[in-house]
């Protein structure tokens, strides 16, 4: 059997919300347009995922590592996609993510430039209510459409990470779908000295809007006691890289370090105590000078949360 040049795994929520389940359908389907280059696996034995699996063709692995709220970890779900196969590369993408050829062949020209890499970027997003039409020229009407009726996405984390198989061996145990994970990719892949890759201008991917239903009282994921896990294991707060933290970017099939705004000079400097001298505490103490109102309200939330354990200690 001849490897595929990447293969794309994630772990997919429940196929129960009609709504949910019609964008997950449409995000693999999108996905399967570049088999056999591509390889994809869905992981995890939520509702309908086994029999969409098996409807479009794909692999599908129900065994998956979980914490203590039966939340798949990240650790695990990266463990299969790497144990799939053999592909030089590898793709973590979220399932309601619709993505187009680019999407595998500018990986394939930046691992032409990189041996080790973070390929990530910003998603547009776009209303989209019901099963797509996926055939004739279905990529150009849909662009087409995303121009007149979606949205460029804020800079903030990344809806897909493309990486070579030598990086990313070992993961804390994240809890997905929960923020704080996706950040600590950024700076993981910042503090071992690879280039974190802005793909925006070269990748075009859509997100279909969704609510958040599925997720326990419907709050968005920043608001889960999962998060705040999550956080922690990636070494707390100064640890939440953003698109903002990457170093290059490319467009034009040209790769090229990053533009230097003042924001962005303000934020390498904010950050160089962490990545290049390992040190928390001077980092803490950048962050302090340039950020003292942020610094000043996460030091009294802190003090706010060590009263409160110790009344309940004492209680």
């Amino acid at each position: 059997m001849i490897n595929p040049k990447l293969t794309i795994f994630t772990a997919p929520k429940p196929f129960k919300d009609s709504h949910i389940s019609t964008i997950q359908y449409n995000a693999i389907f999108s996905w399967k347009k570049l088999e056999p280059d591509v390889s994809i696996v869905l992981i995890g034995n939520e509702e309908g995922v086994e029999s969409v699996a098996k409807e479009l063709d794909v692999y599908f692995e129900p065994d998956v590592k979980r914490n203590l709220h039966n939340t798949p970890l990240i650790s695990s779900i990266f463990e299969i996609g790497r144990n799939m196969n053999k592909s030089p590369l590898l793709a973590y993408i979220n399932a309601d993510i619709i993505i187009f050829p680019e999407f595998l062949e500018v990986s394939q020209i930046v691992f032409q430039k990189f041996d080790r890499f973070l390929l990530v970027g910003q998603r547009w997003d776009m209303d989209i209510q019901n099963r797509m039409d996926f055939s004739n020229d279905w990529q150009t009407a849909l662009k087409k459409e995303c121009q007149l009726h979606g949205k460029i996405h804020p800079r903030g984390g990344s809806d897909y990470f493309i990486y070579p198989r030598i990086c990313f061996r070992q993961i804390p145990e994240f809890a997905v779908g929960r923020a704080g994970w996706d950040n600590w990719m950024f700076y993981q892949a910042r503090n071992n000295k690879w280039p974190v890759i802005d793909a925006t201008k070269s990748i075009q991917i859509i997100h279909q809007n969704h609510d958040y239903s599925h997720l326990p009282g419907g709050q968005v994921h920043y608001r889960l006691p999962e998060t705040n896990e999550n956080v922690r294991l990636a070494g707390g707060r100064r640890t939440i890289f953003t698109l903002m933290d990457v170093n290059y970017e490319i467009e034009s099939e040209k790769v090229r370090k990053f533009a230097l705004d003042w924001k962005k000079f303000w934020r390498e400097v904010e950050i160089f105590p962490l990545i290049n001298l390992k040190s928390t505490w001077i980092t803490q103490i950048f962050f302090a000078i340039l950020h003292p109102k942020r610094a000043y309200m996460e030091l009294r939330n802190w003090i706010a949360s060590r009263k409160n354990t110790e009344r309940k200690d004492y209680a």
